[in-house]
């Protein structure tokens, strides 16, 4: 049976610029080609939790324009329901400028425009209550996730975090109904303090922190280092798959995605779960795009 799962997020239309490097201070540089793509850290997600063959249903906000119809149409053809995606017609779709380097690295803009006009009376109790997970990113207001959560740990389901962007802090209020934070580096030191590196010494202090806070298991994603993983006092460094990566836009998200779709409620398959879902990763950063990067369950399978 396919599990159940509810992803609060982010809806962007991609633009896309690629180029030999990023530019200096004050420099012209010409652009290598454009491009124009859906996305968005809850789209991704969803679209990655649903290629596994999970049950996706989608909370969050487009504007009136051909943007936002652009989105919906995206979620559809990928199977999600959309009943829970609401248009606000004060505010455009939100929307991504991504600065994708000849060497696979990106640098990514946000305007959050709908995203950031979510409000609480957009949430469907109901819809969070009969899941079985629930992932959030940081790209919603942080009273929208919180209340989401509370939501979804009165009726048992499950909660993924996903900090990012880190732009806000951790509150005890949320990371009390937090089951599992997945940051990358980047955030991971933004949230605690420490300056991260790819030993087991400092993932390990970086660990504690974000334990410390109220959540009782971290993944903190290490781009082509892996992942590192602590769950409670069992640690653990999921070591990379190999490849040469073309594009690394959707490489957390599908991580998550992924990841979710197969994850035990109680956590117990957690290592397989993370070995599948950096298999997943792994696949799409050796493909152009966010959302066409995204592999289905057979791709998987049959890596």
């Amino acid at each position: 049976m396919s599990k159940k799962i509810v992803v609060l997020g982010s809806l962007n239309v991609d633009n896309i610029m690629k180029m030999p490097r990023m530019p200096l201070v004050g420099e012209t540089m010409a652009l290598t080609d454009v491009s124009t793509a859906p996305g968005g850290k809850g789209a991704n997600q969803a679209v990655a939790a649903a290629r596994q063959g999970a049950d996706v249903s989608f909370i969050g906000a487009v504007g009136n324009d051909t943007n936002g119809q652009f989105m919906r149409t995206t979620l559809l053809a990928n199977g999600i329901n959309v009943d829970s995606v609401m248009t606000n017609g004060d505010v455009p779709t939100g929307s991504a400028y991504i600065m994708l380097q000849d060497n696979g690295a990106n640098t990514i803009l946000i305007h959050g425009g709908s995203n950031q006009a979510l409000t609480i009376s957009d949430l469907n109790e109901g819809l969070i209550a009969s899941a079985d997970t629930l992932i959030a990113q940081f790209e919603v207001p942080l009273d929208i996730i919180t209340v989401a959560f509370k939501i979804a740990k009165n009726n048992n389901v499950q909660t993924i975090l996903n900090p990012a962007p880190a732009v806000y802090e951790l509150t005890p209020e949320l990371t009390a109904v937090t089951d599992i934070i997945l940051p990358n580096e980047t955030e991971a030191q933004l949230l605690t303090g420490l300056t991260v590196e790819n030993t087991e010494e400092i993932l390990n202090q970086v660990s504690d922190a974000l334990l410390e806070k109220g959540v009782p298991r971290s993944i903190i994603t290490l781009g082509d280092a892996g992942s590192f993983i602590a769950d409670g006092s069992h640690r653990w460094w999921q070591k990379p798959i190999k490849v040469t990566a073309e594009d690394t836009t959707a490489a957390g998200d599908t991580f998550i995605g992924t990841l979710a779709s197969v994850l035990a409620p109680d956590f117990s398959n957690l290592d397989e779960a993370v070995h599948r879902a950096s298999t997943a990763s792994a696949i799409a950063v050796t493909r152009q795009g966010a959302i066409p990067s995204i592999p289905t369950r057979i791709e998987v399978d049959s890596y």
